[in-house]
């Protein structure tokens, strides 16, 4: 393809730079997430984690905030396991919303709802 020139990672002098190996975007209300793995000059790879908000000013402008961790290998599990056990302390914890409640108890009225019937064995249609 004419014009067209493929970023391998490296400048002019052939040095190698920070390059995105990988990105997971996720988009959740307001806030959008970015997962980007990039690599570091000795071939390392390392995780990006930003947050990114619109954010509106009074003459109608607006403008990106931004919140960056930056996550190396050697803290992976580490980070890992804390999240998971945090999510789980939340999740187990966590007072119920209103809209949990409520979808609470459909469920319930549904399972109700299908456990109303006539339990008729086979030994009863013989007789």
């Amino acid at each position: 393809m004419e014009g067209f020139s493929k970023n391998d990672g490296t400048n002019d002098m052939g040095s190698k730079f920070k390059q995105e190996i990988h990105s997971k975007i996720i988009r959740a209300g307001k806030r959008t997430y970015f997962f980007d793995v990039k690599c570091t000059r000795n071939d390392e790879y390392y995780l990006t984690i930003t947050e990114s908000k619109k954010k509106f000013e009074n003459d109608g402008k607006f403008h990106f905030e931004k919140h960056k961790i930056f996550l190396y290998k050697e803290d992976f599990d580490k980070f890992a396991d804390s999240l998971e056990e945090i999510i789980h302390y939340i999740r187990e914890n966590q007072p119920a919303t209103k809209v949990e409640e409520e979808e609470g108890k459909g469920v319930e009225k549904e399972v109700a709802e299908e456990n109303d019937y006539t339990n008729v064995e086979f030994e009863d249609l013989a007789k």
